[in-house]
């Protein structure tokens, strides 16, 4: 027998209930244990930081990583799910650094290598509990016991064999390359961490002179935005094919060379310059020219000179490009192609790690780089090289972790080669699946082919040790793949391998060369993270087997700013290893922002703590606004508290209630027919009611889409269409059905209707359950009551059991499609109600439906009945005329749309559109578009507009431009007597809804008033009144009774004073109560106290032949 279901629901305290039933019945463990020895179903989970809880982001992506793996787990796989934690690097130093107080590597030796990491590893587990505890709220079954950490030793030495394999294929090299530099972290950043953080900022733009050596009369003049770059300014670069122009400056006499194309950026209209000569870029090849500043006179012999590249460009500055070769990529490479240094000669770098200047640069000795640019450009004005100052507003990168602005640095590091296996990457990349696609295609192809080799080196303390170990002179080299090669090459064995334990550890030279020192850098924490399919099965050391099953993954999924990250780590990693893509599968998540469009914020607490939402909400809820957002197709969205509390009122809410109302009557069949409900699966289909068919039939029509949807991980089109389910069962089926549901059309309809619904709501939760797993869960745990085969401990969890199957033989297309003609003739009917303001509670004469096609007319026809219904009209009539109800069609146009888009052509378009025929405008409704005066209009730009001739005046119309209705909307008295009526039984019902009333009442009235019209209605339709709600409908006075409410209300000018009253008061001479309780008070076998289930009366049966008397 089922449980009462109670009439509100406290969401959120429910899911706690069932967090407690899965935690009873160890029931993720259990669901793996079911599972074992089903075809195995690999999945990578992306390791996040444990430094900070999780967001918004996170739950998202552990959403839908959460519902792929359920539904894989419950479409017959077996699906391992481990957590991992990304324990090293920058987020947990940059902490340790603010706790400490650490400026730089300086502060770090004062404590030691040894002391720093210990400070790390203290806290890089900071919010595990927490994280496990939101984890496990949100629902999401994952495995933290046997989870892997990029700390663990045995993870680590995975990290040195991947790096190993690489090593002996030649993939490894050691370079100088310029490469974005965080002064805040003291390290460089691959491209992609340098991409995650820009903002807008304002520089200071300025120009700069540089006069020739030949003639120092004449100065070449050069733009930037980073004056700190000037002291170490070797060359100037121009374009070799652009035209560059030699001007005297009008106001001050002064002669520049810039390129001509770029004149704008100096002078603002002609007569400020006059032209002297014009040349191309090439001819200024070789020009010598006078630095700066003199920091580096040194290399006056092949610096401070005039080189050319095709990489200036004509769009911004003077088209003379200042190169400072150790702060930029271009300029290292062009200077570097020109001989103006040695790739082997001591770095022009006067700037340290924490981004102040060296001793070199005298001057500004000790200064941050960012705050020079203002003594700088004193400097440059006091000697007279300043020629324009200005400031620019532009995007500019910034440390992701110490939010500090990023410069660019040429620093020496270890390199992974990239850019020689960009065919193999794309080719890798086309083999894998992505949703959606045109992030692969376009965002992630794009970054492929542009990839430079990979910086993976960090100068660094906590994180995987680079297994290098070189001779002094770097000549001998040894990498080493694992702690048993460590223990043969040096004779020491250790137990961890961070810093502090392998830093001292020497390797004897095979080539004389005295002892192999371990070189000081670590691993890019990225590095680490793309090594985890291997690293976190301690492949190739243990788990062989398992990792060849699970490579590549079915699936993985984080958000769009992984395709820059782990997904390129990934691939990098497995292409260069393996020749062979990482994963098969991949979902791709937008992100999601501040209800203002801003990033989420802790600082700008501009976002709601998501358990604050859960709290308020639940978890299903906000899981399920999540994924049924543009978030879900690589969209970003805006995050809103509303939309949750929406998904509650309009998903849940509707649904729980069609739950529980099939609850209450399978309960009241038992109770007042002494019917038993069981559930038969092989009954299904047997009812003649149309309904029932077209709910069975859309119901396995949606398990057909979702599994043909879900096989494409398609949530953004699974998710709609589930929750427009939902909508549809309730506020179509349940709502047309209450009455046969309730057992006025007999008990064999009755019995019909209730096996639909329960087949119904039992086969949507189950298909649900991935996606919401709390609510299907605690519907579960009282439907599977009713079915006996459901009562064993594997059927413990509605996550035990497979997900349904379409069964094909219920899906009947033709009545689908019936019904969906219907849905939409009411609901183009109930918006003219909804422009008239006429509730449905008033009934109308006709409703006419038009339509070419003469089976959509018939399909109107078979469904009359409940379109009346409905729609509370008198008649439905169909036709294929609108001619015969005098309907033309007109056409206006829409100022807004057109207006803004044709300005001075709008009156004469107007005019045109206005002069439109019936027969064009039908055709624009068909075709969607028109031409006219050479502009294509569609649909937003046209308003169509009905008219009707005088004598069929009481039509309003509407259409979605297939079927055509047109509603009379002139009711006649009875009906709108009727309708008041109706508003009677509304205001009833509202006051037992309010005081909570489920048993049965008796209703008394009173009407007060000049007008006797509400009194007349009240009389009239008493007996309609009475009927609708169920109850006795009595006029004043009021025996002695159990008042349960009374309240006067105001209602078509008159005062409507309704009582409600315990027990039904019948004027009858006939049996008082349908059902009676017996308990016999006395030894007397005709004497008796009774208790009426109905009204909760007591009664007494004093002897035989007498009456009850109510006590």
């Amino acid at each position: 027998m089922v449980e009462p279901v109670p009439e509100k629901l406290d969401f959120p305290k429910e899911e706690e209930k069932i967090l407690a039933i899965w935690k009873e019945i160890d029931a993720f463990k259990t669901s793996l244990k079911q599972s074992k020895g089903k075809p195995r179903y690999a999945f990578y989970d992306g390791p996040p930081f444990a430094t900070g809880l999780p967001h918004y982001g996170h739950i998202l992506a552990g959403t839908i990583k959460d519902i792929v793996t359920r539904f894989a787990h419950q479409s017959g796989f077996h699906v391992d799910r481990k957590f991992g934690w990304d324990c090293h690097g920058l987020p947990v130093e940059y902490e340790i650094d603010k706790s400490l107080g650490i400026k730089g590597p300086e502060d770090v030796a004062k404590i030691g290598i040894a002391e720093y990491n210990r400070q790390c590893r203290s806290i890089v587990m900071r919010y595990a509990s927490q994280w496990e505890l939101i984890v496990n709220r949100l629902g999401r079954w994952i495995d933290f016991e046997n989870d892997y950490k990029t700390l663990y030793p045995w993870f680590m030495e995975s990290v040195w064999w991947v790096f190993k394999q690489l090593f002996d294929k030649g993939f490894v090299y050691r370079g100088f390359k310029v490469m974005p530099f965080s002064t805040g972290c003291h390290t460089p950043l691959s491209n992609f961490e340098a991409n995650q953080n820009y903002k807008d900022v304002n520089d200071p733009a300025v120009i700069i002179s540089f006069p020739l050596v030949k003639d120092p009369n004449v100065k070449l003049i050069a733009w930037t935005t980073t004056p700190w770059t000037l002291p170490s300014n070797l060359a100037l670069c121009v374009n070799p094919k652009m035209t560059y122009v030699k001007v005297e400056d009008q106001a001050t006499g002064s002669v520049y060379i810039l390129m001509e194309a770029r004149l704008v950026a100096l002078y603002k209209n002609e007569s400020e310059y006059k032209v002297i000569e014009k040349m191309v870029g090439s001819a200024l090849f070789g020009l010598k020219y006078i630095p700066v500043f003199n920091y580096f006179e040194s290399l006056k012999e092949t610096a401070f000179k005039v080189l050319t590249d095709t990489y200036v460009t004509d769009d911004s500055g003077t088209g003379v490009v200042h190169q400072a070769p150790y702060f930029g990529a271009d300029d290292y490479r062009v200077c570097l192609a020109n001989n103006v240094f040695k790739k082997d000669g001591i770095p022009i770098c006067p700037v340290d790690a924490s981004g102040k200047f060296t001793s070199d640069v005298t001057d500004f000795q000790g200064m941050y780089v960012k705050d020079a640019d203002k003594h700088i450009c004193k400097h440059l004005k006091q000697n007279n090289r300043l020629v324009h100052q200005s400031t620019t507003k532009h995007n500019y990168p910034f440390c992701w972790r110490s939010d500090t602005p990023l410069i660019y640095k040429a620093v020496p590091s270890w390199f992974i080669r990239v850019e020689n296996i960009t065919d193999k990457l794309l080719e890798n990349n086309a083999q894998c699946y992505w949703v959606p696609d045109f992030i692969k295609e376009k965002r992630f192809a794009n970054w492929l082919r542009d990839a430079h080799d990979w910086a993976v080196s960090r100068n660094r303390y906590w994180g995987t040790p680079i297994p290098i170990w070189v001779s002094e002179d770097l000549e001998e080299i040894v990498c080493i793949g694992s702690i048993d090669e460590l223990a043969q090459l040096s004779g020491v064995r250790v137990t961890d391998l961070h810093r502090e334990s392998v830093d001292d550890i020497t390797i004897p030279s095979r080539m004389g060369k005295g002892v192999l020192r371990r070189i000081p850098e670590v691993f890019d924490c990225w590095f680490e993270s793309g090594a985890m399919p291997y690293a976190q099965l301690h492949y190739p050391f243990e788990n062989k087997k398992e990792f060849e099953e699970g490579f590549p993954a079915d699936f993985i999924a984080e958000g769009i700013d992984q395709t820059r990250g782990w997904f390129y780590t990934l691939l990098v990693l497995s292409t260069g290893l393996f020749g062979k893509p990482p994963f098969k599968n991949l979902i791709v998540n937008g992100l999601v922002l501040a209800s203002d469009g801003q990033k989420m914020s802790k600082r700008k607490k501009n976002y709601p703590d998501p358990m604050e939402i859960i709290s308020q909400y639940g978890a299903d809820a906000l899981r399920l606004y999540l994924i049924n957002s543009p978030v879900v197709r690589a969209e970003n969205l805006r995050f809103q508290s509303n939309g949750v509390r929406d998904i509650l009122k309009d998903v849940f809410l509707p649904w729980y209630n069609a739950y529980r109302f099939l609850i209450q009557n399978i309960i009241r069949l038992e109770k007042e027919e002494s019917a038993t409900f069981s559930y038969k699966d092989e009954d299904l289909g047997s009812s003649s009611n149309i309904m029932d068919q077209w709910i069975l039939s859309s119901m396995q029509s949606l398990l057909q889409f979702v599994k043909q949807e879900m096989h494409g991980y398609k949530l953004y089109t699974v998710v709609p269409k589930l929750v427009r389910f939902v909508e549809l069962l309730t506020n179509w089926y349940v709502r047309s059905n209450r009455k046969r549901l309730k057992g006025d059309g007999g008990l064999e309809d009755c019995q019909k209707a209730l096996q639909t619904l329960f087949s119904v709501i039992f086969t949507i939760t189950r298909t649900m359950a991935p996606f919401t797993p709390f609510l299907t869960e605690q519907m579960y745990q009282n439907l599977r009551r009713i079915i006996p085969h459901l009562q064993s401990d594997d059927c413990r969890s509605i996550h035990y059991l497979m997900l349904p199957q379409p069964k094909e033989s219920l899906i009947n297309v033709k009545i689908e499609k019936a019904v969906s003609r219907m849905q939409t003739v009411i609901e183009l009917a109930r918006v003219i109600r909804d422009r008239k303001t006429m509730p449905t509670k008033y009934p109308l004469p006709e409703l006419v439906v038009i339509h070419k096609d003469p089976e959509y007319l018939a399909d109107v026809v078979s469904l009359q009945s409940y379109v009346t219904d409905e729609l509370n009209v008198r008649n439905v009539t169909t036709s294929s005329d609108k001619v015969k109800y005098g309907v033309k069609l007109r056409a206006e146009p829409d100022h807004v749309a057109l207006g803004k888009r044709l300005k001075g052509d709008f009156k004469k378009m107007m005019a045109a559109i206005q002069k439109l025929t019936d027969v064009q405008v039908e055709d624009f409704i068909s075709s969607g578009s028109i031409q006219l005066m050479g502009h294509v209009l569609k649909t937003g730009d046209i308003r169509v507009i009905y008219q009707f001739g005088k004598e069929n005046s009481q039509y309003e119309a509407h259409t979605d431009n297939d079927v055509l209705v047109l509603l009379d909307v002139t009711p006649d008295q009875s009906m709108l007597d009727e309708g008041v009526a109706r508003e009677v039984v509304n205001r009833i019902q509202k006051l037992r809804k309010k005081v909570g009333v489920a048993d049965e009442v008796t209703v008394y009235y009173d009407v007060r008033g000049s007008d006797n019209y509400l009194r007349d209605i009240t009389e009239k339709h008493g007996s309609n009144i009475s009927s609708n709600i169920k109850s006795p409908f009595k006029q004043h006075p009021i025996p002695p009774s159990d008042i349960i409410i009374n309240e006067t209300m105001q209602l078509k000018g008159s005062e409507l004073e309704l009582t409600l009253v315990r027990g039904h008061e019948e004027s009858t001479n006939g049996p008082m109560c349908k059902y009676l309780n017996v308990q016999i008070r006395s030894n007397g076998l005709l004497t008796g106290e009774f208790c009426c289930l109905c009204c909760r009366r007591d009664f007494v049966l004093c002897g035989p032949g007498t009456d009850m008397l109510g006590t």
